[in-house]
């Protein structure tokens, strides 16, 4: 929520060492990984929907998990703060960890209010928003504007624990928010005068949760106030008078549909069209657009707006596209640019290797106006000296766009347009083109691919990773995967797949320990380069869809890249070309004795690939 201060304490007091004891009591079991993985970041849920700690969704009636029920010191300090509650957490940041630098631009928290309750921490906890910082101490009880962009570090050895309570408030928090100070101290009303809120034996707090936080359709009053925000939000651009023309029109469309349908069912369609349309505008108009807090216009349209405007009743879940700063904007949409002469959308289809990359490559091929190379691109990359492992000391497959220099980007855009066909074995004609390109090795290139191709189209194809760690064993020990069978100093099965950063400390050790190196460093590096995406520019696929649904998932995807689709699915998929053994959701386990000494310490990449991709 977007405040007047960028800090606010409120007059309340806690016992802190209370509360510290009451978490004690809870054990480790309960904590989990940060939900987008940050090192050194951890949670333990205490309201979330249902009650269900694992259950990271927005929507629903938010209930108290069982470590909250356990807390009684702990609800009577949310108690006190007069306040519907919210997802509650518990956050703690460990010694020289922190919190990287964003701003929230997430749905459920543009209208809620963000209240950290300090449980343990030390004085050199710096927290930082906008220009301003403070130390939080022990105890208190403070609120910041998280539309602003903000940061918060430990430089201390000791972790830093927080009561992190998501809330629209309440008349008596309002009440206290008019009472409170900001971070130099300065009272806004009268006297500070802080209530101290202490443990009470037999206390029976009664606590008010949520239950309506996401609309089945956005009303048109909340569709108004909320894109009126945001493009009076925007930083002056020749493009916001365009912008408040569509926006206009847009908003009265969508009153013409409430009236004729309000949240009903029949009208799901006819919203979902408009709202398309309306981002499509946005995307087109808006590209250059950044905000006051550094976000691109486009991109917090579509979490505020886009992806909302009408759910159908359905979930939203954490969003775990962190919010592109000015830094990523100037890369991003730095100016309104000039089509690619050749490249229109260019679609690179990322994953790890033996993801379904190639299923979902072969079938998206049979797409009318298509053009590929006809398979992978090791040789059109790698045969340029400039991006050869072997000719620049075997470090990796990383390519950042560093090494996207005018000769290169010339000669590889060249290489490419020469090889390209359509399925009917045709060259490209003259003019823009669609190219679909699928190599797994590009999952360490994005940042290459965006400066080569300034349109690119990015598709993450998310698979199990057990199931993805069986198949690359299984491609290790057959030996036609070989990509570096002469790496110096190497000991061990020749080296198949992508090559990692990372890969000399690997030699000798176990093949279940060097698979998981290759899939957990791929994995992190991609969703990390994904992350700077706009939005508009990144489609997720699933391999258990594809499979389960091939005729859905594909016509999604199609519809979501700009593809025609002309061919019928019908049953499933034929095996792709470098299939080795039949696939299956349970074929891992041939492989678990190698596979499942790892998963505990890739549960984090893990379980942040898995939000990445709900879809």
């Amino acid at each position: 929520m977007k405040l007047a201060a960028p800090f606010i304490q409120l007059p309340l007091l806690f016992d802190a060492p209370a509360l510290a004891a009451e978490v004690a009591v809870l054990g480790e079991s309960v904590w989990m990984p940060h939900p987008q993985g940050f090192p050194g970041n951890s949670m333990l849920p205490l309201i979330a929907v249902d009650g269900d700690p694992a259950n990271e969704n927005f929507a629903g009636a938010m209930r108290p998990t069982a470590s909250l029920l356990a807390c009684p010191y702990l609800m009577r300090v949310m108690a006190s703060m007069g306040v519907t509650l919210g997802r509650t957490r518990l956050m703690r940041l460990s010694g020289h960890a922190e919190v990287t630098r964003h701003a929230d631009q997430g749905y459920y928290w543009a209208d809620r209010v963000r209240i950290h309750v300090p449980i343990v921490t030390q004085p050199t906890v710096r927290f930082e928003c906008g220009d301003s910082h403070v130390n939080m101490a022990a105890g208190e009880c403070w609120i910041f504007d998280t539309w602003r962009q903000h940061r918060v570090l430990n430089d201390a050895e000791d972790s830093r624990i927080h009561l992190v309570v998501d809330t629209v408030g309440g008349d008596r928090f309002w009440g206290l928010v008019g009472s409170g100070r900001d971070h130099a101290g300065r009272a806004f009303s009268g006297a500070w005068s802080p209530d101290r809120i202490a443990p009470l034996a037999g206390f029976e707090p009664r606590l008010l949760f949520e239950t309506v936080n996401v609309p089945v359709v956005m009303t048109p009053w909340e569709i108004t106030s909320r894109i009126g925000f945001l493009i009076g939000d925007a930083v002056p651009h020749p493009a916001l008078p365009a912008l408040r023309q569509a926006a206009a029109q847009f908003c009265r469309h969508w009153q013409a549909l409430w009236a004729a349908y309000g949240e009903s069912s029949q009208g799901w369609p006819a919203y979902r069209q408009a709202i398309e349309m309306y981002m499509q505008q946005v995307n087109e108009l808006g590209k250059a657009v950044i905000l006051q807090n550094e976000l691109l216009f486009a991109s917090a349209m579509f979490t505020l707006v886009g992806k909302v405007a009408v759910t159908g009743g359905g979930k939203v879940s954490t969003s775990d596209y962190p919010t592109p700063s000015l830094a990523s904007a100037a890369k991003a949409a730095p100016a309104m640019r000039a089509p690619d002469p050749r490249f229109e959308r260019p679609i690179f289809i990322v994953s790890s290797p033996r993801s379904g990359s190639t299923l979902l490559f072969e079938t998206l091929a049979r797409a009318p106006g298509v053009y590929t190379i006809g398979g992978e691109s090791h040789a059109v990359i790698e045969g340029m000296p400039e991006l050869s492992p072997t000719s620049n000391g075997l470090d990796s497959n990383r390519l950042t766009a560093a090494e996207a220099t005018p000769e290169v980007a010339a000669a590889l855009r060249q290489r490419f347009d020469a090889a390209l066909t359509d399925r009917a074995g045709l060259p490209p004609p003259a003019g823009r083109i669609r190219m679909l390109e699928k190599t797994p090795k590009n999952s360490l290139r994005v940042p290459f691919m965006r400066a080569l191709f300034e349109e690119a189209v990015f598709v993450y194809l998310y698979r199990d990773p057990r199931e993805v760690m069986g198949s690359m064993i299984e491609a290790w020990q057959s030996g036609r995967f070989r990509t570096y069978p002469d790496l110096p100093g190497w000991q061990g099965l020749p080296w198949s797949l992508l090559l990692t950063p990372g890969w000399r400390q690997l030699s000798g050790r176990d093949l279940g320990e060097i698979v998981a190196h290759q899939w957990e460093t791929m994995t992190r590096l991609l969703l990390d380069d994904l992350a700077e995406l706009p939005r508009e520019r990144l489609v997720i696929a699933r391999y258990d869809r594809l499979v389960a649904d091939p005729a859905a998932e594909i016509a999604r995807v199609c519809t979501q890249v700009g593809l025609g689709w002309d061919q019928p699915i019908s049953g499933s998929l034929p095996l792709a070309r470098h299939t080795i053994s039949q696939p299956g959701p349970e074929k891992w386990r041939r492989h678990a004795g190698l596979i499942e000494p790892q998963l505990e310490r890739l549960s984090a990449t893990m379980a942040r690939a898995e939000r990445f991709a709900a879809i």
